[in-house]
């Protein structure tokens, strides 16, 4: 077996194994989100005694079907992210691994981050939880990278390293500072500080989907 770019390989049956650190975070990415819907509760058939019964419980549902696509689009940005930088790691230390591990414990604390602001959506301080819980995902992936990066675990060219850090640097921090703003905007109403929050980040989905041009960086 012989290990290139991260990825262990078997010369005799062409085989790739993934690195047990994406086994893991893949796992937990799945989980995550699966446990997000888990929030959403049926409503109990002995209150439903109506068409108008029925339509008002499910109603009741629209704050956590709001937070579950919310959450669902965090994930899956975080995971997009991450995967990202996996692609490019060559190699780790146990320092890199327990980065990582911290910024996987952040993605397990989302399902709670979320069914809190869902059951406590009015509220400024449900809010400042959530944006936290977003906040250290952020954090933790700049420190990831930039942690990488410095010593050299990533499978990037020399003349294109300064570049990709400066860019994948100035990508978090101003994804960070958009949902810094959304935040605030729970001051003036909580349903516009979470619409914006949602805007910013089908921005970011929308810039994943667009067909990226040939001759940009592959690191982007």
């Amino acid at each position: 077996m012989t290990k290139k770019s991260g990825m262990i390989h078997n010369k005799s049956t062409g085989e790739r194994r993934i690195p047990p650190i994406e086994t893991i975070s893949d796992g937990v990415f799945g989980v995550a989100m699966t446990l997000l819907v888990l929030d959403i509760k049926v409503p109990v058939s002995e209150m439903i005694h109506s068409e108008t019964d029925l339509m008002a419980a499910f109603s009741n549902l629209l704050p956590k079907f709001f937070t579950y696509f919310l959450s669902f689009i965090t994930l899956g940005l975080a995971w997009t992210g991450i995967s990202t930088q996996f692609a490019y790691l060559q190699r780790k230390d146990i320092k890199l691994t327990w980065i990582i591990l911290f910024f996987l414990l952040f993605v397990t604390i989302v399902p709670f981050s979320t069914a809190f602001l869902s059951d406590y959506i009015n509220y400024k301080f449900a809010i400042g939880v959530y944006w936290l819980n977003i906040f250290l995902l952020g954090l933790l992936r700049f420190v990831s990278w930039n942690y990488a990066h410095r010593h050299n675990f990533l499978d990037i060219d020399e003349k294109e390293k300064k570049v990709a850090r400066k860019a994948m640097n100035k990508r978090i921090i101003i994804a960070q500072s958009l949902y810094a703003i959304a935040a605030l905007l729970c001051f003036f109403s909580p349903y516009v500080s979470i619409g914006a929050t949602i805007l910013i980040q089908l921005n970011y989905v929308l810039a994943i989907l667009v067909k990226r041009p040939q001759n940009a960086p592959r690191w982007l």
